[in-house]
């Protein structure tokens, strides 16, 4: 008989590894994920990464590309032309610094002698502010094309958040641009949008202080937005903008385009990136810069008289990009409409990557052909809805007139917001149930439908509103 000790082996149970994406990530989960995608990798994976990362570093630009991914009508070059204008706008800045003065007794005559005196002044300037209107529109247009490609999804949530930041520093670059002129329009548009400031629970009036430089506008104004126009955003984006690239790039490049139905994974034929890619960049940087060249020869960045602090003009608009929060003002109390609903609106567009979505759409146009009509219900729902409520908020409803008792925060500010947030929730509940939607289609309909609202407001408030910011026809030129 063996009497040796017997040995009893237990057999080891993988231990679950702690890098692995769960089947099922919480909110937290995603976007740690998305931001440290390296946080997924194993030891082994891990060691790739690095070398990839090391490639990304030293190769900026990829070797080689899908095919499927030139196709024009996927990006329509927008990204591209935003990295022209860009450019544009640096170089072209850098050249206005030569002549201008940032001080309110110099800063109108040092734009005038630029434009009378110094040769080829205008055009310069004429380039500089078209620019940077067009990489507004451009922008805008380039978000507008990642989402409805569906091009936020993983592994490219995080990317969604550094194209809204970039976006949000290009319209602060703008705003702060606005003023430099010193003239009427540019003075009182500001003042305007830094009175609104006042309203901001807490920190309103020590920032609307800290922004002006002193109680009002002066001197201290126009220095502080000189220094973020020239050094602080563009510094910024300029980080942002390679961080966005780099990123594009470790996800795999572009979204492959693909029909609704089609399924997605499938690596299609890759072509060299030089000629194929940048011969393509090249065409459209010449385009884009020979169209602004003619533009900016034919029409004239606008300036006005030199700015009168004690002559208001009537109306005082804001800057046409911020027009849809003015014309928000004229219905909403100033601390939802300045506030609140800005608040919630970003909240909601730095959010849309991490929501659970049943499909990854990523690269179908308005995620499918279902999807496409909803788009198009929730357009022409706030196209008509959107009117009808201004007008019956102009001539009809008087809320705070008819109960005086109550604040106007509550009357003019929570009510119609709790109004307006109930007919968003039924018209997506209603559809939702009437097309048997997914959520990736309903959170685009909604996305469509508070868009839409928020464009006719800017259309209202830039054409449609006269002295006294009453509603006109544009072409009577009164009430």
């Amino acid at each position: 008989m063996d009497r040796r000790p017997r040995r009893y082996f237990i057999k080891e149970q993988p231990m679950p590894q702690p890098d692995e994406m769960p089947d099922r990530p919480s909110l937290f989960q995603r976007i740690r994920y998305s931001i440290f995608p390296g946080t997924l990798k194993t030891g082994k994976d891990r060691e790739g990464y690095r070398r990839l990362f090391n490639s990304l570093v030293l190769h900026f630009r990829p070797r080689t590309v899908q095919e499927e991914t030139l196709r024009w009508t996927l990006t329509w070059g927008l990204g591209g032309m935003a990295v022209v204008l860009v450019s544009m706008l640096l170089g072209t800045g850098v050249l206005l610094k030569f002549v201008y003065q940032p001080i309110p007794e110099k800063a109108y005559e040092s734009i005038l002698y630029l434009q009378k005196e110094v040769l080829f002044g205008q055009l310069i300037r004429n380039i500089h502010h078209w620019s940077a209107n067009a990489l507004i529109l451009m922008s805008f247009l380039h978000l507008l094309r990642v989402f409805f490609t569906g091009a936020f999804h993983a592994p490219r949530q995080f990317n969604w958040v550094i194209g809204t930041a970039s976006f949000l520093v290009i319209l602060f670059s703008n705003f702060t641009g606005y003023l430099l002129p010193w003239d009427q329009l540019a003075f009182w548009a500001i003042t305007i949008c830094t009175g609104m400031l006042e309203y901001m629970p807490g920190i309103g009036l020590w920032l609307q202080g800290l922004i002006q430089g002193g109680p009002e506008m002066g001197p201290g104004t126009l220095s502080r937005f000189y220094a973020i126009h020239t050094a602080i955003l563009p510094i910024t984006l300029l980080i942002l903008m390679p961080f966005h690239f780099w990123r594009i790039r470790k996800a795999g490049g572009l979204v492959v385009p693909r029909q609704p139905g089609q399924g997605s994974g499938e690596r299609g034929q890759s072509v060299p990136a030089i000629p194929n890619l940048l011969l393509r960049e090249i065409v459209v940087a010449l385009v884009l810069i020979a169209c602004l060249l003619v533009f900016s020869m034919f029409f004239d960045a606008p300036l006005g008289d030199k700015a009168n602090p004690g002559l208001s003009p009537n109306p005082t608009k804001a800057p046409w990009y911020f027009m849809g929060i003015q014309e928000m003002l004229l219905h909403f109390h100033p601390l939802f409409a300045l506030f609140v609903i800005p608040a919630l609106m970003l909240i909601a567009l730095l959010a849309l990557p991490y929501l659970n979505y049943e499909l990854n759409t990523a690269g179908v146009w308005f995620a499918s052909t279902k999807g496409r009509s909803m788009a198009l219900i929730a357009s022409l729902a706030a196209l008509i809805g959107t009117p009808l409520a201004i007008l019956a908020d102009e001539y009809l409803v008087e809320v705070a007139g008819r109960l005086p008792t109550i604040p106007t925060w509550i009357t003019n500010g929570l009510v119609p917001l709790a109004a307006v947030l109930a007919a968003v929730a039924a018209f997506y509940v209603f559809l939702k149930r009437k097309c048997a939607a997914s959520n990736t289609e309903t959170v685009q309909m909604v996305f469509v439908l508070l868009l839409v609202v928020f464009l006719v407001l800017t259309v209202t408030g830039i054409w449609f509103r006269g002295e006294g910011m009453k509603l006109v026809w544009p072409w009577s030129g009164g009430p």
